[in-house]
């Protein structure tokens, strides 16, 4: 029935949803379908002179390297300052197929200053599990720069110490997905919502037919699919576009305490509640009075004055400036506009405006989260 429903359902999901609807590859990702990350060590050669120089972990890797085409060279006969160490990463997207061709970055980990004008050799990409799955070589492309002058002077633009080969690793294994193989498949929303996972499973089944799409879960729904490998590949085009009306989020207030950001969802709402919100600022001024000291010697019927040193006495000045405190009241139900404009009528800075927030979260009457980042 799914194979004959293939061909019928592709008109229905052109023509769209409802508006302002999501597509179902917006909001949701197939299980399995990801990228997998690589790391390799290598080594880069060609610097101009900004390379490591005798730093034991690149010396060493040189020697090894030599060794491996034949000839036999000693730590102590090389000089590193035209190579460096680096560290190769990459991504590996899913369906990689070998020969295919992935962008790799280079990273220094040694002290070479630029990788201008390098070129990377051949290094071997692993993934998690220790097996390799592309090989990597290439000139590196380096968008910083860097120079030096004999006084210790120095100039850097971007980052000289991290470059990219563009295509420069062949993909040489395949990794083993389960998109081809499960009787099923399963999307994973993005956010995890109950009532989004039902409407994505009721969307799904008015377009193929009933009992296509289940919901397992928050986030999982599991959906039949074609048996066959052609079939599956059309039937996931026509899944992936079907569109959908998300649920409105759950109330939340996210405050980042680093900068002072707050942000309010718009299904936030307060229940009847008083605020009063008030400053007290104290001012110190400190101040020095100086004086000139004397000394005084008396004797025989008289008296001498002599000047001192001056003396220096501190004279501090305590100012208090208690603002009237502006009280509001929240009816039941305010909105988020009203909350919002409630609290910048007092002049509320963002440190007010959070500890109205908490005590409003305190005493039951916010009816949101509170999320401090």
């Amino acid at each position: 029935m799914i194979r004959a429903s293939v061909a019928l359902v592709a008109l229905m999901v052109a023509l769209g949803g409802p508006a302002l609807a999501d597509r179902l590859k917006d909001i949701a990702t197939v299980e399995g379908v990801r990228s997998n990350p690589l790391v390799g060590y290598g080594i880069v050669v060609g610097l101009s002179g900004s390379g490591d120089g005798n730093v034991g972990v690149t010396l060493q890797s040189l020697q090894s390297l030599i060794s491996r085409l034949g000839l036999e060279v000693d730590t102590a006969g090389l000089d590193a300052k035209n190579a460096a160490a680096v560290m190769v990463t990459a991504n590996l997207p899913p369906f990689a197929r070998p020969g295919q061709k992935i962008d790799v970055t280079v990273s220094t980990v040694g002290k070479a200053k630029s990788l201008q004008g390098g070129l990377l050799l051949m290094t071997p990409l692993m993934g998690g599990d220790g097996e390799v799955y592309a090989l990597a070589q290439g000139s590196l492309v380096v968008s910083g720069f860097g120079a030096a002058g004999k006084d210790g002077s120095s100039l850097t633009v971007n980052i000289p110490t991290v470059g990219r080969v563009p295509g420069g690793a062949s993909v040489e294994r395949v990794v083993e997905n389960p998109f081809t193989l499960a009787d099923a498949i399963t999307l994973n929303l993005d956010r995890s919502d109950f009532s989004t996972a039902a409407a994505v499973a009721k969307a799904v089944n008015a377009t193929f037919g009933p009992g296509v799409a289940t919901a397992l879960d928050g986030t999982s729904i599991q959906v039949r699919a074609p048996q066959d490998a052609g079939q599956r590949v059309t039937f996931m085009g026509l899944l992936e576009n079907i569109e959908v009306s998300p649920d409105a989020p759950q109330a939340k207030v996210v405050v980042n305490a680093r900068t002072g950001t707050i942000v309010i969802g718009g299904n936030v709402r307060v229940t009847p509640a008083a605020v009063t919100h008030g400053t007290l600022s104290v001012r110190v001024t400190e101040d020095q009075r100086v004086s000139q000291g004397a000394t005084v010697v008396a004797g025989n019927g008289a008296t001498v004055v002599t000047p001192g040193a001056p003396v220096v006495t501190p004279d501090s000045t305590i100012e208090a400036d208690q603002k009237p405190g502006r009280a509001f009241v929240f009816d039941p139900g305010v909105s988020l506009t009203s909350l919002v404009d409630a609290i910048n009528a007092v002049g509320a800075t963002p440190a007010d405006l959070v500890g109205i927030l908490e005590a409003l979260r305190e005493a039951g009457a916010l009816r949101a989260e509170l999320v401090v980042i």
